[in-house]
């Protein structure tokens, strides 16, 4: 398996620890599944993201796996996730 390191770039540094991150995930590997689980995308997906959540088996051969994460502004993000951001740095759970 051809495996990177994560690179992690930050945009800056908020006390609070939370963040808005871009994230890129590739992975490549080869898996025994049942057809009509490729056939459906959503449900290929997840079946795919838990196979490889599981790890390496007889059913599944990890080949590369690359993760990028970059932290972004705030003012990137949508309306939404600056709204739930805002909701985790005042949460009494964070101080």
């Amino acid at each position: 398996m051809n495996s990177k390191p994560v690179k992690q770039q930050s945009a800056s540094s908020d006390p609070s620890g939370v963040g808005v991150y871009d994230c890129e995930i590739r992975l490549r590997f080869r898996v025994i599944e049942e057809k009509r689980v490729v056939g459906d995308r959503e449900q290929c997906l997840e079946t795919l993201l838990d196979a490889f959540s599981y790890g390496a088996d007889g059913y599944l051969e990890p080949i590369q796996v690359e993760v990028d994460v970059q932290e972004v502004a705030e003012v990137d993000a949508s309306p939404q996730m600056r709204r739930q951001l805002i909701r985790l740095r005042n949460s009494a759970d964070l101080l």
